[in-house]
């Protein structure tokens, strides 16, 4: 059931609570007043921007294959944990994983192609947990005021592994605060507290990350963010606001330089190399062109990989492909292994000008743990072949996709660079198939295939690195089939 916006002291229910009440167990949250986002209207952040969790297809995904313990477990979630949009209440509850599969309670086994972008080289990786298992018998934690021999090879592995001059490494515990130390660094390093970045995108939920961020979701409402965070539309052609009319001629690119001449003092250029969610390639020359003018105006280009980072894309970072090389690229999300919560921001050499300020500070800044797992995923990555299998299989997955698109009229457009993969659905009158894409959804998870829906009509599917041929063909039939029946009862209530 959705929130409603009725007055202090209403109340909502989550998923499972409707379970309980047919029980005769009641308990319920009390809400503050807030914005009236109703799960019926598509245009509202939370059916725009990432999957459902307040909408009546959970609940009826909930009924239909839960058990009762499942259930109780959901139950017990919801009751402790605060609820929020895109989080709990949860969909349902796992018991373990492995490779590219999550096992739920009921023992049903589902492919994930959603992961959080952790899972780069699947759950449970033998050697991951190997390396971990190790670290944690000897050195499972390591005071800031020490260093230890698993932080310095990660930091020295990564300077190796990027491009261009960026050899400097910090480390941190999530994505977001490594962009926090990036826009720090930046202050620091140009003397200008002032961003660009680009509506639409996401750089991590903590304040900071949401102020350079673009997401509606994440800012609305929300009250003052930071001072002199400037956004510009990205680079989408296909729904350029300058009109280009699909056919990329630079004005958005033009447009960061008319902003960086208007208000002369900018630090930096924050954004995704790829909107990542959406799977939105830039137009080719787009970055090279924004690179020449950071150059220009004296501004730093700071790339945002958390989440594509490691291979993803089938070269470690993403940015080789463009020929681009950012001034900080910061990384994230797979670095751990999907065992370790471990990021990472790797700065120009000679942007290590703030030797006498704190840019991270964290507790597990230079964890022992982190770096263990993140030196074996880097590993496996490498001594496994993980980016030309990346490569090869997200070329046969376009050709499959394309295939599919020809054959059925929801789908709109396929997108991908290696194993980040986009399905767009739209109806005949060009609208977002938002509903059709729930439906596809839920269909697909049903069917043990999970994936994330992002702009409320495309379906991204981020499978990780490991997967076999075999898998990912068993994948997209599912897709096909879904895709085919939402299309199918479209037409039918025409």
């Amino acid at each position: 059931m959705c929130l409603r916006k009725e007055g202090l002291g209403d109340r909502v229910w989550g998923i499972g609570q409707e379970n309980a009440r047919d029980r005769g167990v009641r308990y319920d949250v009390p809400v503050m007043s807030r914005p009236p986002y109703r799960c019926a209207d598509s245009a509202a952040p939370s059916r725009t921007e990432g999957d459902i969790n307040l909408s009546p297809r959970r609940q009826a995904f909930a009924r239909e294959h839960l058990d009762e313990r499942t259930r109780a477990l959901l139950e017990a979630d919801a009751a402790v944990y605060l609820h929020q949009s895109l989080s709990t209440p949860c969909l349902n509850a796992l018991r373990r994983c492995e490779g590219i599969y999550l096992e739920d309670f009921q023992g049903r086994r589902i492919m994930d192609f959603h992961g959080n972008s952790v899972h780069q080289v699947g759950y449970a990786h033998p050697r991951v947990l190997a390396a971990v298992r190790e670290q944690l018998e000897t050195l499972p934690f390591c005071p800031r005021r020490y260093t230890n021999e698993p932080a310095v090879k990660l930091a020295e592995k990564l300077a190796a592994l990027a491009p261009g001059d960026l050899g400097k490494v910090l480390l941190a515990p999530g994505g977001a605060m490594a962009m926090g130390m990036a826009l720090k660094l930046a202050r620091y390093a140009t003397g200008r507290f002032k961003t660009i970045s680009m509506w639409d995108s996401f750089h991590g939920a903590s304040l900071d990350a949401i102020s350079v961020g673009g997401e509606a979701l994440f800012r609305k409402g929300v009250g003052p963010l930071l001072p002199g965070a400037e956004h510009v539309p990205p680079p989408t052609p296909a729904g350029c606001v300058f009109g280009c009319g699909g056919t990329c001629a630079m004005r958005c690119a033009d447009y960061i330089e008319y902003v960086m001449e208007r208000e002369g003092d900018i630090g930096a250029v924050v954004a995704e190399p790829m909107r990542c969610t959406t799977v939105t390639p830039p137009p080719e020359g787009y970055w090279r062109r924004v690179r020449e003018i950071c150059d220009r105006h004296g501004a730093l280009l700071i790339f945002d990989e958390i989440p594509i980072g490691l291979g993803r894309t089938g070269t470690m970072f993403y940015c080789e492909q463009l020929g681009v090389t950012p001034d900080i690229l910061v990384i994230g999300k797979g670095l751990g292994g999907a065992v370790m919560p471990v990021a990472a921001m790797i700065a120009r050499r000679d942007l290590d000008v703030c030797g006498d300020v704190a840019l991270g500070h964290y507790t597990h800044e230079k964890s022992p743990l982190g770096a263990a797992a993140a030196l074996a995923t880097i590993a496996c990555i490498e001594e496994e072949g993980l980016l030309e299998k990346t490569r090869e299989l997200g070329a046969y997955a376009i050709g499959r996709l394309e295939v599919m698109k020809r054959r059925l009229p929801l789908i709109s457009e396929v997108r991908g660079v290696g194993l980040q993969l986009g399905v767009e659905l739209r109806r005949a009158d060009g609208s977002k198939a938002v509903e059709e894409a729930e439906t596809v959804l839920y269909g697909c998870l049903e069917r043990g295939l999970s994936f994330k829906v992002s702009d409320g009509n495309v379906l991204t599917l981020s499978p990780p690195l490991v997967i076999t041929r075999e898998q990912l063909e068993e994948a997209l039939l599912i897709v096909e089939g879904e895709v085919g029946k939402a299309g199918a009862e479209r037409t039918r209530r025409k």
